[in-house]
């Protein structure tokens, strides 16, 4: 089988405890080359994984022998970059949320296409084991039909968890352009759109009011709906000051699936005629130090090159996504219900 050489361009945090670790994991993978625009970063990380440093992406870009990047850098340099990376013939494993406008990801998705390459955004909600067994579940008529849903993704912040700290790109509205929703938010419109289907209206109240000296949002509700019906809400934020929230519950005719809301059962499963079956699966990946499993996305698009097969968050996958987001800004803004389909507000 033949062996991916790739590059990472951006070592900050998101490289340093997934992409970094998870490809060096894999035996199908040799890391030779790493960027960042702070030098000693990029001189660690290529000291760690026997690659070679540099400073400027295009250079990296045009190194001999390389197949694929990993774009793991501010959300406003993910189309820029991952347009060049496909353009200069590789293929792209970019970060969430993949771009900052539909018109970006749509740039994106049109590179991927005219260079023949594949390109996958790094959403990992799809490969928790409690997702995935809830998504079986539901498939097989076993939930029954489907009434509605919460799903909630906080944490105290990206100033815990960011290589800059408090300083992050994560507060510059100008880099990020989008906080919580875009960080956190974006993770669960895929994942519900994964379990239930295509999302297609959006309400949402979307406020900074934990975060201080930034202009990046730090707590949003939405109100979601999906082309079935469903009918739910979809929380981000910044301000679980004592923890964290990656739980999702769904409510059907037969049963209530409560997916990582147990700390022991990653599922349990709530039939309508009392009967409660508790399933102890593989963790959800936390931020925590005890928390860094395997996300398998690394996995999942090195097979998806090697094999010829389209990776399971695409291009197109990935603006859906970041649609919902997008919606729910809008939403905000207007104080109205956003149509993502028809592109009209629904009044």
């Amino acid at each position: 089988m033949k062996t991916l050489k790739v590059g990472v361009i951006g070592c900050g945090s998101i490289a340093r405890r997934r992409h970094l670790i998870e490809y060096e994991a894999n035996p199908n993978v040799e890391i030779v080359a790493v960027c960042d625009i702070v030098y000693e970063r990029a001189e660690e990380m290529a000291a760690k994984y026997n690659a070679k440093a540099f400073t400027d992406y295009k250079a990296l870009l045009a190194i001999e022998g390389l197949d694929a990047v990993s774009v793991c850098l501010p959300n406003n340099l993910h189309a820029p970059v991952s347009i060049d990376a496909l353009n200069a013939g590789y293929h792209v494993l970019c970060e969430k949320p993949m771009a900052v406008s539909k018109e970006e990801a749509e740039k994106m998705i049109q590179a991927a296409e005219e260079n023949g390459k594949k390109m996958m955004i790094a959403h990992n909600q799809r490969f928790v084991s409690s997702h995935q067994k809830a998504k079986k579940l539901i498939e097989s008529g076993e939930v029954g039909k489907i009434y509605s849903f919460k799903t909630t993704f906080g944490h105290p912040g990206p100033e815990n968890w960011s290589i800059d700290g408090r300083g992050s790109w994560f507060f510059d509205k100008e880099k990020a352009f989008i906080g919580a929703l875009g960080d956190l938010g974006v993770h669960k419109s895929d994942l519900i759109r994964y379990l239930l289907g295509d999302i297609v209206e959006v309400g949402a109240f979307v406020e900074t009011n934990a975060k201080e000296n930034t202009e990046v949002d730090d707590n949003a509700v939405c109100i979601v709906k999906t082309e079935d019906g469903v009918i739910g809400t979809l929380t981000a934020s910044w301000a679980y000051t004592s923890g964290g929230d990656n739980s999702t519950v769904i409510y059907g005719e037969n049963a209530t699936l409560r997916l990582e809301e147990d700390p022991v059962y990653s599922l349990v499963v709530q039939y309508s005629n009392g009967e409660i079956v508790n399933y102890e699966l593989d963790k959800i990946q936390t931020n925590e130090e005890d928390g860094q499993t395997n996300t398998h996305v690394i996995d999942h698009f090195v097979n998806s090159v090697i094999h010829d097969t389209e990776p399971l968050i695409n291009g197109e996958e990935g603006m859906k996504s970041l649609e919902v987001i997008l919606a729910a800004l809008e939403s905000n803004e207007t104080k109205r219900i956003i149509s993502i389909n028809r592109k009209v507000e629904v009044i």
